[in-house]
């Protein structure tokens, strides 16, 4: 006989772990299945920064509810996750001096507090970085880091407080439906049955929906980081910086590292359908991603010029659930009732999850939205002309990618 919980969340990530705690803080009974160890997907490659303005108002409001819901988390738990350490946006082309400009209005709009310094100013919050090359820069001091492994794991323990069943190693090979309704899945060579099911599968959700006929527009895209280890260590607490016109980021580490990324202009997409059932993304390695690292490495030794020297690299590289107009999938799409999507973060995925959360116990107990539909909404992508050719999505996708920091934002 079938089992039957109330609610099948599929994908132990940091999306899909959030969502099953609040659905189980709300009196659900609650079932994560993951095909692989529980955050060893997508949430195991992230890097951990935590900015909290983002593209427009309503995404910044997400961003500033996620880290103060995060953060009760944690307290809660009795967690020391997030370092407060600020971040520091810098620009050295006109064009991007003028983009912080207009950075600062929206901070001050959004309410997050946001400085203009000088350059001596930045060099004093990151004293690794160099500076005399820049025009501008500005500093957000709410901003930091974590560690995405950790939040996953917050995530994991509360939940198994509050009931939430998990069944890692569980691959799901079927998602049924019965008139139009999701009638729960076959995982792991059992039935499952119930009347709500979250995709919340990263870079595989798009596969996931492919099970219940419905096209949802996401593409796994790869990205990495390089994370140094001078000796002597850095101070954990420097800002973490974003330098658009390199394309690049980064953050100290808790040990006196530093990560380095890049998003980089011509990503690797990857083929999901295509890696083997016994895919794990911890043992990731950098062969396709050889043409990424000469830019990743010249753009950090750029900002970055002790890197230049005999310090310890070490790389990490992972797969990002990426859509076509960088924005989240969230909800359900037209044609199957009670099946929800949880996808397409476009590497904020960690940054956004406790707010995540939130939001998908909202919709699917309530039926309501706490933030703007119109940048979540998975069934916006209904009405593109390319949404059943994953070849044009995955295009799509990888524009997508190369332009979030390859053109001036925020735009207007």
């Amino acid at each position: 006989m079938a089992e039957q919980p109330d609610v099948i969340v599929i994908g132990a990530g940091v999306s899909g772990l959030s969502t099953a705690l609040q659905l189980a803080r709300r009196g659900r009974r609650v079932v994560v299945l993951e095909r692989g160890a529980l955050a060893s997907g997508a949430t195991s490659r992230a890097s951990g920064l935590l900015g909290q303005l983002r593209g427009t108002l309503e995404s910044s409001r997400m961003q500033v509810e996620s880290l103060r819901t995060l953060l009760e988390l944690a307290r809660e738990a009795g967690a020391d996750l997030f370092r407060q350490s600020g971040s520091l946006r810098v620009a050295w082309t006109p064009t991007r001096a003028a983009e912080l400009e207009r950075t600062r209005a929206m901070a001050a709009e959004a309410g997050l507090e946001c400085r203009a310094l000088t350059a001596a100013e930045a060099a004093r919050l990151a004293p690794c970085m160099r500076t005399d090359d820049l025009l501008a820069a500005c500093f957000f001091p709410t901003d930091g880091y974590l560690n995405p492994p950790e939040v996953a794991r917050l995530y994991n323990r509360l939940g198994e407080r509050a009931g939430v069943e998990y069944r890692p190693h569980t691959p799901v090979e079927a998602i049924r439906t019965r008139n139009g309704r999701v009638t729960g899945c076959r995982a792991g060579g059992r039935e499952v049955e119930a009347p709500v099911v979250v995709n919340a599968s990263g870079p595989w959700s798009h596969l996931l929906a492919d099970l219940a006929a419905q096209p949802l527009p996401t593409t796994g895209i790869g990205h990495c980081y390089l994370t140094a280890a001078p000796d002597p260590p850095l101070d954990p607490g420097m800002a973490t910086v974003r330098d658009r016109e390199l394309r690049l980021y980064s953050r100290p580490t808790r040990e006196g590292g530093l990560h380095v990324g890049i998003y980089e202009a011509t990503p690797v997409a990857f083929d999901m359908r295509a890696l083997p059932g016994d895919f794990r993304m911890q043992e990731m390695g950098t062969e396709r991603f050889t043409a990424v690292l000469p830019h990743l490495l010249e753009a950090a030794r750029r900002r970055f010029p002790f890197l230049s020297g005999s310090v310890p690299l070490r790389y990490t590289t992972g797969i990002m659930s990426w859509s076509p107009d960088g924005l989240p999938l969230c909800g359900v799409l037209p044609g199957v009732e009670g099946l929800y999507h949880c996808a397409g973060f476009c590497g904020h995925g960690v940054m956004q999850s406790a707010a995540i959360g939130l939001l998908m116990a909202d919709l699917i107990l309530d039926g309501s939205w706490r933030y703007d539909p119109v940048e979540l909404e998975a069934d916006r992508c209904v009405e593109w002309d390319d949404l059943h050719d994953h070849a044009a999505v995955t295009e799509r996708c990888r524009v997508a990618y190369a332009t979030c920091y390859g053109h001036p934002y925020p735009q207007g």
